[in-house]
């Protein structure tokens, strides 16, 4: 439009040149017409200030509510992360469904489609997408800066701040080392105890997913400790599927620890952590669940009864409280955040399983234990950061 009339302009100055011979007065005429064209110009930025100004008005009038994608990797049902983030949105949704639209996603198994997943909630409509684990860690860098006008929130991992402008993107990991602690000190006390299916033997088990994952390894590195602190001889059976998902794998794997003689084994590996809850059912051991309660998903069954605590990492209401704060304009977009103990965000599942088969003593040394990490009196390794040959010390030397 601009142009338009800056043409118009000239050619009026050149007709009047040529009738009048005044080139004074073309400039003159030059001036006018450049002080009308930026005058023009400002009413109509003005102009457009305010209806974009009277739009979100209008908006916020409406009650127009913020949409919230959640996607996970896999599917729900999984007895651990993806159920704890799914009752994390539906808690959004209960308790603030006036402010919040919800949406949840099942991705699958299959890697290849992830990135397709997270483009296509890019696009849609949705405000703030959520996602989480290490799998959609690089995607949701690539993805954030593709659109910056969206917000994302990723769980379980951190994001590369250093690779571009991710100021829209809110990152959180969850200090699973201090929950695996008090496993540890869980696991120790009872086979130490008499509680029925404990053995004289101080041994017990970790079933981790992958050895090269960090964050199954800090749960190694936090449970381990966690039983010499107990008992600095005990014995520590430590074994990775390989996988998150091979169930098979991991129920063989624990059926032969507790051949070996563990009485309890700590389980960190996902989904494939049902495998090894069947093989404590079934040599009649107990299990110390991982991520969520996982007794509550076994509710009325045989199997619950060997579950006599799970370390919890609160999924579900980090989630909950990330869109509280987002909502108060409060969240640290752009910053990665590490929930612990202290926060709430980690801990041993305290259910009628625990307060009734579990007694009172371990429990009392469970309590202890807690109350030694928030003071800071004891603190526990993580695996985040330590080199190999000190990672493998741990535990190897366990062993």
């Amino acid at each position: 439009m601009k142009k338009k009339f800056l043409c118009g302009a000239a050619v009026m100055a050149m007709t009047a040149s040529m009738l009048f011979g005044c080139a004074g007065d073309s400039a003159e005429e030059t001036t006018a017409a450049g002080k009308e064209t930026s005058a023009e110009a400002g009413a109509e930025k003005e102009t457009e200030a305010k209806e974009d100004a009277e739009k979100k008005e209008t908006e916020a009038a409406s009650g127009e509510k913020v949409k919230v994608t959640l996607l996970v990797t896999g599917s729900f049902g999984d007895k651990a992360f993806n159920d704890s983030a799914q009752a994390g949105m539906k808690k959004i949704e209960s308790e603030m469904g006036d402010q919040v639209e919800v949406e949840m996603i099942e991705m699958g198994s299959d890697k290849t489609k992830f990135e397709g997943s997270m483009l296509d909630a890019a696009e849609s409509d949705a405000d703030i997408i959520i996602t989480g684990l290490w799998d959609m860690k690089e995607i949701t860098e690539q993805v954030a800066q593709e659109f910056p006008e969206k917000k994302f929130i990723i769980f379980d991992t951190d994001v590369d701040y250093t690779l571009g402008d991710l100021s829209n993107v809110y990152s959180m990991s969850y200090k699973q080392n201090e929950g695996a602690f008090l496993a540890g000190v869980l696991a120790a006390s009872v086979t130490s105890s008499d509680m029925e299916f404990a053995n004289e033997d101080a041994v017990i088990g970790f079933v981790g997913a992958k050895d090269t994952a960090a964050v199954i390894n800090d749960s190694a590195v936090g449970y381990i400790e966690g039983a010499q602190f107990v008992n600095p001889d005990i014995k520590v059976l430590v074994s990775y599927v390989g996988s998150y998902v091979d169930s098979a794998t991991a129920k063989e794997l624990a059926l032969t620890q507790y051949s070996s003689g563990a009485d309890c084994v700590f389980v960190a590996a996902g989904p494939a952590s049902v495998g090894v809850i069947e093989a404590g059912a079934e040599s009649q051991k107990y299990v110390i669940g991982v991520d969520s309660d996982q007794a509550l998903a076994y509710e009325g069954k045989d199997e619950a009864n060997y579950i006599i605590s799970s370390a919890i990492k609160g999924v579900g209401d980090s989630l909950f409280s990330s869109i509280e704060r987002a909502q108060a304009g409060e969240l640290p977009y752009g910053e990665h955040e590490t929930l612990g103990l202290a926060e709430g965000a980690v801990g041993l599942a305290d259910n009628e399983i625990y307060n009734t088969v579990v007694p009172e003593d371990v429990r009392t040394a469970v309590d202890g234990a807690k109350e030694k990490l928030l003071a800071g009196e004891v603190t526990v390794d993580t695996a985040y950061g330590m080199d190999e040959e000190t990672l493998k010390g741990i535990i190897n030397g366990a062993q």
